[in-house]
């Protein structure tokens, strides 16, 4: 692989050498110290035209015998590694910074953030092991802890270590000064989620509780509990568990909505049923509580009263996914080309429905088809959200 620098990059590590060459000169005899103040910078300008001639590894192979020569071209030698590491060109940025910790004339500040970028290319080289030994050992120095830990909680969460998650979150929280109650409830999720896929519902349980208990607003935790409930045919604390979201954060009613109802029609409960879908659309507008609704009152009083409560909804609040459920009903007593027309129609309608469903974050604007707790453009936990659909 080639490596592609700019004359602005060399540009900008030039300069802590142009002033580390005239502090060279002051400070030594004038006759010896020019000798090697117009030694340093023909050296870095050899390597330097070797970068430009595609020839990075000559050209640390010079940069680091300046090293071994000068060691306070420091920090231009960790500049040099994270350009390397930023360019991808991660071996060579190991190199480097392996040679920086090598030198014992580095100071320990100077030796500690070196280990820091040396803990940085390793994660970037998928060498996980390496970088989680060195960040366990920056997270106990102060100047470097916070750093540390976020960049250990990254390997955790991508290893899905998730006890060990949690132990980090608790530290950084002290360390920072920031809450983490919420991200570390999303990692007793994790936990629970695997107890349920091995079939060890106790455990699964055990973790959605810690979960709740950590974050009592963790809508993940509530959708857990009311799937669990619900597989044990225990429908009425099911129900409890999923209302629960309402107070959460209602933008994830919808969600479940349609679980409520089914849990409410295997305990027969078709009142209670209807009872809460109507008290809960006084509350919230959300366009998943009224297709619900229309299901509900399609069962208990037939297609012609739910295409008046559509109708009229959609008066007041006219959006694609209303209509499509109309079209739906009304299909389903056309006949010939009156159906035909209708087909095309929903078709139509289908298309553009699909503009208004999935889910977006909130904090970098992804958006994807399906519900994300961790979001995969910005890696923050808590910010994917349902597209909103009165639009």
């Amino acid at each position: 692989m080639s490596y592609n620098v700019t004359i602005y990059d060399l540009l900008w590590l030039l300069l802590p050498l142009a002033a580390a060459s005239g502090w060279l000169i002051a400070k030594f005899d004038q006759k010896r110290q020019t000798r090697k103040a117009l030694d340093l910078p023909t050296a870095y300008f050899k390597g330097l035209n070797f970068l430009l001639n595609e020839e990075p590894d000559k050209a640390i192979e010079i940069f680091i015998r300046v090293l071994e020569v000068n060691s306070d071209t420091v920090e231009t030698h960790l500049a040099l590694g994270n350009l390397f590491r930023r360019r991808g060109e991660v071996e060579r940025a190991i190199r480097i910074h392996q040679n920086l910790i090598a030198r014992p004339t580095l100071d320990r500040d100077q030796r500690t953030y070196a280990l820091l970028e040396l803990g940085r290319d390793y994660l970037k080289a998928g060498l996980l092991d390496r970088a989680e030994n060195l960040f366990l050992e920056l997270s106990e120095i102060r100047t470097h802890s916070e750093q540390a830990l976020r960049l250990l909680l990254r390997i955790y969460q991508q290893e899905k270590e998730w006890e060990k998650a949690v132990q980090i979150s608790r530290k950084l929280a002290r360390v920072s000064g920031k809450n983490m109650d919420d991200v570390i409830a999303q990692y007793y999720c994790e936990q629970a989620e695997l107890a349920h896929f091995e079939k060890n519902f106790s455990s699964a349980h055990h973790f959605l509780k810690k979960a709740l208990a950590n974050d009592p607003n963790c809508v993940r935790a509530s959708m857990l509990l009311g799937d669990l409930e619900a597989e044990a045919g225990r429908h009425r604390q099911a129900i409890k568990a999923w209302q629960r979201i309402e107070d959460q954060d209602a933008h994830y009613l919808g969600e479940v909505a349609g679980r409520i109802a089914e849990s409410f029609r295997k305990l027969n409960d078709d009142q209670g049923l209807y009872e809460y879908f109507s008290a809960a659309l006084q509350r919230h507008a959300a366009i998943a509580l009224v297709l619900t609704f229309a299901d509900v009152i399609k069962d208990r009083d037939g297609p012609k009263a739910a295409e008046k409560f559509i109708v009229e909804w959609l008066r007041r609040r006219p959006n694609v996914h209303g209509l499509h459920q109309l079209l739906q009903l009304n299909l389903e007593e056309a006949e010939g080309s009156t159906r035909d027309d209708l087909l095309i129609l929903q078709k139509i309608i289908e298309e553009l429905r699909q503009q208004h469903q999935g889910y977006a974050c909130q904090q970098c604007g992804f958006k994807g088809r399906r519900l994300h707790w961790l979001c995969p453009g910005c890696k923050r936990w808590n910010t994917v959200k349902p597209v909103l659909e009165e639009d």
